[in-house]
């Protein structure tokens, strides 16, 4: 790569304020800009303000609309660097240095993509023995929800390029992507990473992306009310949680917890994690406890408006006074306060609710108990004290989240996080998710087909979007025909990316951990991911077994792949392969033999299946050392 000479800048008297604001936050020093295509450079000024910009030898203005957003388009430039950006009104200026020109990549999902370098396998030697590399360079996006689009980073990112004391703080899988797919492709190489753990796909969707897929309208209708009446939508989101606990429980509404009605058992004074209270129903415990409490109010003190704190409850709680939602949030890390309007309390006793739902690990209301407590508006406090609770049988199913849900909830991260890059020119998407959506997958084909099109809004309408497909993590098959919810997202995962031209998948489950939904090695998963880039830019490259087809012929099933490295299948440590399963009303293992590009199942069945676990046993390989990835396919 030809690198150009830096251009010297006189410095530039201007707040980080107003810096970020004329320029979007991603346009800062050490930048990385797309390359071959018209680079859309973009920022807030004062509405009605000139903006001039300069770029590599180029200079362009635009006026700022009414809201004070402008936005000009420098002509396509090739690969080099470094460059100074520049952006001037009569009031303001801002600029960004060192800014090269190359691929820019969005690493985007939930906890394993937000995995650091420090915390993957063999982490000490890739951050200190591994290559200082200025033209990789990083920037994570601050955490941060909304329930509207946002105009601004919580935090203007930082592009920092790769070095041993830079990479171990950033995505292990983005970046070792991105380490090798330079090899390939010798350009500079921008990383993007916004992720979150324990994200859904849909709070990463806008509304209209949402809509289009179905199911959400309700939602989003609440999530607007949210945002111009929080009570009203509290209300709302109270009276879904009530229809769900009634249509899995029908029959007893005399007994509806909300009310107060039914039995309850005295909880441990200051309450805390559930899982440490010494109730063996309790000890390892994911799902909804309810808890009471009661408080007795004067004409006076009932008259008043109110705050409600409860503290932290890990992790998601609806509240309920008198039977009514006054409020809901997701977030263990997030102290409870509900603002309470006059009229919301009662002379005499006034019934507390809170339904707590937990997925994961541990459960319950934490905090400093002092903590929850009920402030009137004339600055009395009276604490919430003798708490009761009753446990929810997980039969019938778990609650569905509320629409502001942080993590489950719909668009607040794309609000957030995505939102305010605008219209940041990008060559690809990596997206690393699903985990959240384990036990969603008929909806999830839709949801992650709709995702990658939302994505390429605005992009290069080719633009590849490369999906980490979940790797081994949970049970084993013991018997065939077992249900297994982590190899149904999978397979949805496979069935939407095979839906769309531009999107590449990266298998991985022989390379997890079943006792660990974090697996170690992202190196092999970053190897994988470049190996899809380059597969979709044209490469003649493979990226593992794609099963094509499932055909009867005579007393045998022949299935077929395609994407086959070497020209060849492999199965290890056997003349046989097994990982098989064929179906009718139930379903039996069955053993295969290769033959060329396809393997030959003795027996029939109307479906076929392979790997079909959350922890799945196989040993189908290609002569690439790739695996055949898991699926659930029709015989023809």
């Amino acid at each position: 790569m030809r690198r150009l000479a830096p251009i010297l800048l006189a410095a530039l008297a201007v707040s980080p304020a107003s810096a970020q604001s004329l320029l979007n936050g991603l346009f800062a020093d050490h930048a990385v800009v797309q390359r071959d295509r018209p680079l859309p450079v973009f920022g807030t000024a004062k509405p009605g303000e000139t903006v001039t910009a300069s770029f590599a030898g180029q200079t362009l203005t635009a006026k700022a609309g009414p809201d004070g957003a402008w936005r000009v388009n420098f002509p396509a430039t090739p690969a080099g660097g470094p460059y100074a950006l520049t952006a001037a009104t009569a009031s303001a200026k801002a600029s960004a240095s060192d800014v090269l020109v190359g691929d820019v990549w969005l690493c985007s999902g939930q906890s394993n993509m937000d995995m650091q370098v420090s915390a993957s396998g063999d982490a000490w030697n890739q951050i200190n023995n591994g290559a200082p590399n200025d033209t990789i360079r990083m920037a994570t996006i601050e955490k941060a929800d909304a329930r509207s689009p946002a105009k601004d980073f919580k935090k203007p990112p930082v592009w920092k390029p790769t070095s041993k004391d830079t990479v171990g703080a950033f995505s292990a899988s983005c970046f070792y992507f991105a380490r090798e797919l330079q090899k390939t492709r010798q350009v500079p190489l921008g990383l993007i990473h916004a992720s979150w753990g324990g994200s859904g796909i849909e709070a990463w969707m806008t509304p209209t992306a949402l809509r289009k897929v179905g199911g959400y309208d309700d939602a989003i209708e609440v999530l607007n009310l949210s945002i111009t009446d929080q009570a009203a939508a509290s209300r709302r989101w109270g009276e879904v949680i009530k229809a769900w606990w009634s249509a899995k429980t029908p029959g007893q509404a005399a007994l509806a917890p909300w009310t107060g009605a039914g039995t309850w058992t005295a909880a441990p004074q200051g309450l805390g994690i559930w899982e440490r209270w010494g109730v063996p129903a309790l000890a390892e415990f994911n799902g909804v406890v309810w808890f009471k409490t009661e408080i007795e109010l004067t004409a006076a003190q009932a008259a008043q408006a109110a705050t409600l704190g409860l503290a932290q409850i890990d992790e998601m709680d609806t509240t309920y006074l008198n039977g009514v939602g006054v409020g809901a949030t997701s977030g263990s890390w997030l102290e409870r306060r509900y603002a309470l309007p006059a009229g919301a309390l009662r002379v005499g006793k006034n019934t507390l609710v809170v339904s707590a739902y937990d997925t994961y690990a541990n459960g319950g209301m934490y905090g400093d108990p002092a903590k929850r407590v009920l402030t009137l508006a004339d600055g009395t406090s009276l604490p919430l004290t003798d708490w009761t609770y009753r446990i929810e049988p997980r039969a019938g199913g778990d609650p569905p989240r509320a629409p502001w849900d942080t993590l489950s909830g719909v668009s607040t991260l794309y609000n957030g996080m995505i939102a305010p890059m605008g219209p940041y020119a990008y060559a690809g998407l990596a997206w690393y998710q699903g985990e959240t959506n384990v036990g969603r997958d008929k909806a999830y084909v839709g949801l992650l087909g709709a995702f990658m099109a939302e994505r390429r809004l605005g992009q290069s309408p080719d633009m590849p979007a490369l999906v980490v497909q979940l790797a081994d993590y949970g049970g084993f098959a013991i018997a065939p025909g077992q249900p297994a919810a982590t190899a149904a997202l999978r397979d949805a995962q496979r069935r939407a990316v095979a839906a769309d031209p531009r999107a590449g998948l990266v298998v991985t489950h022989d390379i997890g951990d079943p006792y660990d939904i974090h697996p170690a090695n992202k190196q092999e998963v970053g190897r994988r991911l470049a190996l899809a880039a380059r597969r979709l830019y044209g490469e003649p490259v493979t990226t593992g077994p794609e099963v094509v087809s499932a055909k009867r012929t005579g007393e045998t099933v022949v299935v077929s792949f395609a994407q086959v490295g070497g020209g060849r299948l492999v199965s290890r440590g056997s003349d046989r392969v097994i990982g098989f399963e064929l179906c009718d009303t139930t379903c039996r293992w069955v053993d295969g033999r290769i033959d060329g590009t396809s393997v030959v199942l003795n027996g029939s069945g109307s479906k076929v299946r392979f790997a079909w676990a959350d922890s799945p046993t196989f040993n189908l390989f290609d002569a690439a050392d790739l695996p055949a990835g898991p699926f659930e396919i029709e015989v023809q």
